[in-house]
């Protein structure tokens, strides 16, 4: 496949590509059985994804999948799709799909849990239509006195949605086999699983291929490696990011740049420390709502302590700390604060998804007036952050609570709809378009999601802005209002970059590394041609660094040609070349890594036309 950017195809019907994937998983698991023998092959699970689907089924201990066997699985799939098979939905009371899946433990446990919540199952034929009539009439039947090996259609359990046939499928592939455990849990047994997608036309499927090849190129663990910016050790702890000098110097440009502008458009600085007693975490709601992703409590002095996950509970002590009027708020306070939250192991993605990592959180408290205000300017702020870093145009969802599981929110319904309200009257004022997404709120309020697309079309989730009403009750926060009366402020939770650590490997891999200018730890590398004009090199270095250049001199007893070559691979984006000739005319050669031409000039000269 090419390596040029195949155009980006326009976006599909949730609803379409889930019938589409649902109905290529059944395919798969038919074809896998055709080939492999149905007493091989014992079906599990197998749901449709955001980026396709996958497949989770046991097998013997003698039998193997891997990706070599792609080839043959996908001939028989096309085969299946050319048969034009027909899809069928069947409600069948639990005793009788007990029957249809007998001896099939896994479907049996599904059976269970479907038992919990409904009166009868849900399942799909797939044959021809002789064979859907003869299975529908036979499965009207009491299955008790019918043995389920006369079923002549592939059956599974499956709630859609499908398409009306398997001709409609028209373009596929199967992507790669890992082991699963059944439900995830390490304790239940190891399955084979294999992922695959579908697409309406082929142009979709290359478009996602291309992009699936180009992430694989600019996975930000395999250049910050190149770019020597962080590592994890295994025995220093999982998913513990270490920053290299390199990676260091990233985090603190991109977190200067920030917090600076946070105290330029009104925050004030705070601080907090990264444990406090576990009554707080109580007091918060967080040990009730959010304690799976929590660390265990550490004892200390005969009193427990949370590391903590959250910077809210500090950033609350720090306004009760004083009595506030209405003219004090809104209330601004902003801090780069480290938290730390449970991973799973197998969740653990780089510093995209890590158990410690730093946010640019900040919080407002502002009376219920200044609320609109507020998140106006929170939505402009954004827009601005981002455009610094090249992303533009977000697409904004709103997270409501879903209101048929009201348990799982703190709050009462008129708190909980002035603050769904108020989101909603920002996005409607700025013009903004939105998706509404019932029950992906916090505990605690509702929120606003920013998602903005990365070089590669991926749409990437990073800022976040909350409302809160529960905190300031829970922890009695007020201010006293014109009437001298004490009133709850709304709280206002954001953190613009997300965290700064998935911030950090968007962008890497946004960029692939060649950040621009003002962002690269390092803007110019010094290449002397030999060891004579290492301290002329010194000189130009001092020169730059004098105007806050971020400069290295490479020192080395290596080739000039190698010198290039290392600059190139690190993504520097000026290299500098002296050699007897320049440091004659004091002057440097200037190559930059977008091109391999090189212009003699003085530094004064190459200051003025480099943007830093």
């Amino acid at each position: 496949m090419s390596n040029k950017s195949p155009s980006k195809p326009e976006k599909k019907s949730d609803q379409n590509l889930l019938a589409l994937r649902h109905t290529t998983e059944h395919v798969l698991t038919l074809a896998m059985q055709r080939l492999y023998g149905k007493d091989r092959i014992v079906m599990a699970m197998g749901p449709a994804t955001q980026e396709g689907f996958y497949f989770d089924f046991d097998t013997p201990e003698d039998f193997f999948v891997n990706e070599e066997m792609f080839k043959k699985i996908e001939k028989e799939m096309a085969k299946i799709i050319k048969e034009d098979l027909k899809l069928k939905q069947l409600d069948l009371s639990i005793k009788s799909a007990r029957q249809v899946f007998q001896g099939n433990s896994y479907k049996q446990d599904w059976l269970d849990q479907i038992e919990q919540e409904e009166e009868a199952a849900s399942l799909y034929l797939m044959g021809t239509e002789k064979q859907l009539a003869h299975d529908e009439k036979l499965l009207q039947q009491d299955l008790e006195k019918i043995d389920s090996a006369q079923l002549q259609s592939f059956i599974d359990l499956c709630k859609g949605p499908h398409l009306e046939s398997t001709s409609q499928i028209s373009a596929f592939k199967l992507l790669s086999v890992a082991g699963a455990y059944w439900h995830g849990d390490e304790k239940n047994k190891m399955l084979t699983r294999i992922y695959g997608t579908a697409f309406p036309t082929q142009e979709d499927l290359d478009y996602f291929l291309w992009q699936k090849e180009e992430a694989k190129k600019r996975d930000h663990r395999k250049i910050a490696n190149q770019l020597k910016l962080f590592i994890f050790d295994e025995e220093f702890g999982q998913g513990l990011p270490l920053y290299l000098p390199n990676g260091a110097m990233l985090r603190k440009i991109i977190m200067d740049f920030a917090f600076d502008t946070y105290l330029e458009r009104g925050y004030k600085p705070v601080s907090t420390p990264h444990i406090a007693r576990l009554d707080i975490w109580k007091t918060s709601g967080h040990w009730d709502f959010y304690r799976d992703s929590m660390y265990s409590p550490i004892e200390i002095d005969d009193e427990k302590y949370m590391i903590k996950p959250m910077n809210c509970p500090g950033h609350v002590k720090i306004y009760n700390s004083q009595m506030h009027s209405y003219r004090d708020l809104p209330f601004r306070i902003a801090e780069m604060g480290t938290v730390y939250r449970y991973e799973k192991s197998g969740e653990i993605n780089g510093i995209l998804r890590p158990r410690a990592f730093t946010q640019d959180d900040a919080h407002i408290i502002c009376t219920p007036d200044q609320l609109p205000d507020e998140l106006l300017e929170l939505i402009d702020l954004t827009k601005d952050i981002y455009s610094k870093f090249g992303f533009e145009d977000p697409k904004i969802s709103l997270s409501v609570r879903d209101p048929q599981n009201k348990d799982k929110y703190m709050g009462d319904d008129e708190m909980w709809e002035v603050a769904e309200q108020a989101l909603e009257n920002a996005l409607i004022k700025k013009k903004i378009e939105y998706e509404r997404i019932e029950g992906e709120s916090a505990f605690y309020g509702p929120k606003i999601d920013f998602m903005f697309e990365d070089a590669l079309g991926r749409e990437q989730q990073l800022t976040t802005i909350q409302v809160d009403f529960n905190l300031p009750e829970k922890f009695n926060m007020f201010y006293i209002d014109q009437e001298g009366e004490k009133k709850q402020p709304f709280m206002l939770h954001r953190a613009l970059l997300g965290s700064l650590e998935r911030f950090m490997g968007v962008l890497i891999e946004h960029t692939a590394g060649n950040f621009p200018v003002w962002l690269a730890p390092i803007q110019a590398k010094i290449l002397p041609i030999t060891d004579d004009q290492i301290e002329y090199a010194r000189q130009v270095a001092e020169q730059l660094r004098a105007v806050d250049m971020r400069v290295e001199v490479d020192e080395r007893s290596a080739t000039l040609s190698a010198k290039i070559r290392d600059a190139q691979l690190e993504k520097i984006p000026y290299m500098l070349i002296v050699g007897g000739r320049e440091e004659e005319k004091g002057e440097i050669n200037v190559r930059s890594r977008d091109d391999d031409k090189q212009q003699a000039m003085t530094v004064e000269k190459f200051l003025e036309t480099v943007e830093v």
